[in-house]
């Protein structure tokens, strides 16, 4: 079960950059669609614990849940993917915590994922594909915060 930690110190304090991250209906704002993200649909009222949503991707869809929502510190999403071609479903959990530190937040974000058996083989391409995304959201989250 790989983990794929990535880290950025923000400007602003962590109320601010909480409030960015939950805000699926404004990530337009900051994060740009990619070939890994196409977006986010999400369940109907304010994203709490429990609130459910959707990303179809390339690779397959991840339909998510909220798991933990700790304000303004920490926020867990469980976010299988069931992979294209009924190939099987990877296991993705997405924890980001939040620390303040001074006149700024430390943001960690860490995807933890398991690989089904039957795309071990591919699991290094899995794996690369989510340290890629994984960097490139945190990196928009912090260009935007940090204005």
């Amino acid at each position: 079960m790989p983990d794929i930690p990535s880290q950025a110190d923000i400007s602003g304090p962590a109320e601010k950059i909480f409030d960015l991250i939950i805000d699926f209906n404004g990530q337009e704002r900051w994060l740009a669609k990619s070939a890994a993200f196409r977006g986010t649909e999400v369940s109907p009222g304010p994203v709490t614990l429990g609130t459910t949503y959707r990303e179809p991707g390339p690779l397959g869809v991840r339909n998510g849940t909220v798991t933990e929502f700790e304000r303004p510190t920490s926020i867990t999403f469980h976010q299988p993917m069931t992979m294209r071609l009924h190939a099987g479903t990877v296991d993705v959990t997405l924890r980001y915590t939040l620390t303040p530190r001074g006149e700024s937040t430390q943001v960690t974000r860490v995807v933890t994922i398991e690989v089904p058996r039957s795309l071990r083989l591919i699991q290094p391409v899995l794996v690369r594909a989510f340290r890629v995304e994984s960097g490139r959201t945190l990196t928009a989250l912090k260009a935007y915060a940090d204005r």
